[in-house]
């Protein structure tokens, strides 16, 4: 298909926006833009196919600002997202395209802001609500939020919803819509889940699909790594110092991870920086511009944080974690290889993780190549040159005066050849800066962590309905995860996708990594990652479901029995069974349709 020739002129946004956006540096629409921008300034539903990255944001924000009256202080658009990062980065879009006129407000409303902090912007008043689904409801029960105005709805990323276990709740939120108003649903993918709520919902959609970008890797060497999950970080540190590279980029799945490798890396010698969703935008550009400028060599990012990054000098995309889709994957090898250079990209799984790994690369109809680790001896041999590359530097700055005179006084005082003392002067700071060959490290998983012969686990499997409903013992807990409690269950009608979305949103944790949910009467066990940090397993605490704190904590009960030793499924007098055990994996996405 031959390239558009329109301008951002000719789709029918007020002067004003033109100005903004010009001064943004837009230059032509993209796809999405030039087809969804009409249609919704007309004011007409919009069924959106398109990938991240295609612009789809200011595909939206842009039209339902220009048809926003800014002499009303009522909500007037809503835009729902799977995850707080991406409610954030929307409302910030809408702040820079509207950042000239006058009157206008934007609103994130998000799990883990404190409520009285939103229910101040609420009343204060703003035209544009940007939040996820938990919190909007939250708002709408309690009467902070009134949708009885509303102009527009934006749905985006809703296959990732579907995936999150949010569908129920968008569903909720529809109820509270007005007759009259405008409905724009965009995902990336089309599951009959999303094509139900398109049916139900939306008044004769324009369906507009737009094909995502594909980009020719071909000057991308993609290796990969299969480790011991405990391993990675020594791993990481032994990879940087083997690879040749010019800056890196580190994909992580937290913020909290990014931070806390940040901080490892910093005290191991390299000059990185953390770029994730929590950061302010000026730290963002900060970071960005460090790297441009070869200040800063590593990036230790979000996949959200990461979006649109472009950087030259990136030659080495590491995926600590493994993403859970393939279009992230794509995103993030993407950002090396550019401008013709070559890129290497390692990816790092566990045994538990070779079916994502196969997804990959059955997509990109490519077989990675195995990483192999420099021998000990290679590292040394390039510790030593990279030592003597160094020194050169020193030499040719000639500004070595006032250490040759500590030399000599150190030559005077140990009576020992120059050699001997140069040994101890290297020996001294070995430990910021080793030398020899390092220890051999078995980073590789044995065979003994491979992945199940099982297959996948059944994510809704309820077992016998028959018999004692009072509560099943507990189920195995499978390698990788770590089992913890959560202070909510049936008796407060929680259900499998409360607890994976509540979780998956507020610790930036994709649902698929989630293991076992498993509800009884007044609590919940859950099975997440075994290498899930503390400084997450604090801030989940104060986590609430159904309106109610989480108080996530590790489970250390024997199976099969509730706190303090008791059945965790104990009969009422009588006999009678108190209560029902549901224990399940969150639905899939096609099973939800």
């Amino acid at each position: 298909m031959s390239e558009s020739n329109i301008t951002f002129d000719e789709l029918g946004l007020s002067e004003q926006l033109l100005k903004e956006i010009k001064s943004l540096g837009y230059e032509k629409p993209s796809p999405i833009q030039e087809r969804a921008i009409p249609v919704l300034l007309d004011g007409r539903d919009i069924l959106g196919q398109a990938q991240t990255g295609t612009g789809k944001t200011a595909a939206f924000a842009l039209p339902l600002i220009d048809n926003l009256d800014l002499k009303a202080n009522h909500i007037q658009v809503l835009v729902l997202t799977p995850t707080r990062e991406l409610a954030i980065q929307v409302a910030e879009a809408f702040q820079r395209y509207a950042a000239s006129i006058r009157g206008f407000r934007v609103l994130p409303i998000y799990g883990g802001q404190p409520m009285n902090i939103q229910m101040r912007g609420l009343q204060r008043g703003a035209q544009v609500v940007v939040g996820t689904p938990g919190r909007v409801i939250d708002h709408l029960n309690r009467g902070s939020l009134k949708l009885d105005k509303l102009q527009a709805l934006v749905l985006d990323e809703a296959d990732e919803m579907l995936n999150m276990g949010f569908l129920e709740d968008v569903e909720k939120v529809m109820e509270f819509l007005p007759e009259e108003r405008q409905i724009a649903l965009f995902s990336a993918t089309m599951p009959k889940a999303i094509e139900s709520v398109a049916k139900k919902y939306l008044r004769n959609p324009e369906h507009i699909e737009i094909a995502g970008a594909k980009r020719e890797n071909k000057n991308i060497k993609q290796y990969s790594w299969v480790m011991k999950n405990d391993r990675k970080r020594d791993a990481l540190t032994r990879l940087l110092e083997s690879e040749e590279y010019d800056a890196a980029i580190i994909f992580v799945r937290t913020r909290v991870a990014a931070d806390e490798l940040t901080m490892i890396l910093n005290a191991r010698g390299y000059r990185c920086s953390a770029l994730q969703g929590d950061m302010a935008q000026k730290q963002r550009e900060q970071a960005v511009n460090s790297l441009k400028k070869g200040q800063l060599d590593i990036i230790i990012a979000t996949d959200v944080a990461a979006r649109g990054l472009d950087v030259e000098r990136i030659s080495l995309v590491i995926n600590y974690d493994i993403p859970y889709d393939v279009e992230a994957y794509v995103h993030r090898i993407g950002r090396t290889g550019r401008a013709g250079r070559e890129g290497t990209t390692v990816l790092f799984s566990t045994p538990r993780e070779r079916r994502m790994q196969q997804a990959i690369e059955r997509h990109l109809k490519i077989e990675m190549l195995r990483y192999q680790l420099p021998s000990g001896e290679d590292i040394a041999e390039r510790r030593v040159q990279q030592l003597i590359d160094d020194l050169k530097g020193e030499f040719e700055k000639n500004e070595l005066s006032d250490y040759e005179a500590i030399g000599s006084q150190l030559l005077s005082h140990f009576e020992m050849s120059p050699e001997k003392l140069l040994a101890a002067l290297l020996r001294s700071q070995s430990a910021q800066r080793p030398l020899l060959a390092p220890p051999q490290i078995d980073f590789n998983a044995g065979r003994d962590s491979g992945p199940s012969d099982r297959g996948p686990r059944d994510r809704g499997d309820r077992g016998n309905r028959g018999g004692d409903r009072g509560g099943r013992p507990e189920v195995a807990l499978e390698a990788g995860f770590k089992r913890y409690r959560l202070d909510v269950g049936h008796n407060h009608q929680v259900k499998p996708g409360n607890i994976v979305g509540a979780i998956a949103n507020e610790g930036n944790i994709n649902a698929k990594s989630i293991g076992r949910v498993q509800i009884n009467e007044g609590y919940t066990l859950v099975d997440l990652p075994d290498d899930l940090p503390k400084e997450l397993e604090r801030h989940l605490q104060n986590t609430r479901v159904c309106g109610r704190p989480i108080k996530l904590r590790e489970w250390t009960d024997k199976p099969g029995q509730g706190r303090g030793g008791k059945p965790a499924g104990r009969a009422r007098p009588g006999g009678k069974p108190k209560g029902r055990a549901n224990s399940s994996r969150p639905s899939s996405p096609r099973r939800s349709s």
